[in-house]
């Protein structure tokens, strides 16, 4: 059922883009829509060049201190999608690679890869990448709160 959905929605986005060049010609003029078409898949090109070389080298300097690699990786993820959104000919798409630019985007997209990456790893596994789970803990009401220190600990499945 999930291939049949990324393929209708591939044509979709297929046919929405070559309509948005069509309008494009109309509106600015073939060779100014050839140009910014080139220009976004050479700024995509360079991304791509550039987030790759800067995702390796934070993952290398994450794994020889010893600290969990998942969030470098899931930050590379990231930024290797944004430039292949740019390189991709077509305005949606580049609006999308745009968007991962921004910080704010970015950090949410981050966030959901992590998410997606623990819901489909085991915690063991989601552990070693991305380090202990954070968890939030409520007191039910009408109990009474404790003096005691919290109790710091991680979710192990067997």
């Amino acid at each position: 059922m999930r291939q049949g959905s990324l393929r209708i929605g591939l044509l979709v986005l297929a046919v929405l883009e070559i309509a948005l060049l069509v309008l494009a010609v109309k509106w600015l003029g073939l060779a100014l829509t050839v140009l910014l078409v080139l220009l976004t898949a050479l700024l995509g090109g360079w991304r791509l060049r550039r987030e790759g070389t800067r995702g390796w080298r934070a993952l290398r300097a994450a794994a020889e201190a010893g600290r969990p690699v998942g969030p470098q990786v899931s930050d590379g993820l990231v930024g290797l999608l944004s430039a292949l959104l740019l390189v991709v000919p077509g305005f949606l798409t580049d609006v999308a690679g745009l968007l991962l630019l921004v910080p704010l985007v970015r950090r949410a997209a981050r966030h959901g890869v992590r998410r997606l990456t623990e819901r489909r790893v085991s915690s063991a596994a989601a552990g070693d990448l991305f380090g202990p789970r954070q968890v939030k803990v409520r007191v039910q009401r009408g109990d009474e709160p404790h003096d005691e220190p919290p109790i710091e600990g991680e979710i192990v499945d067997r």
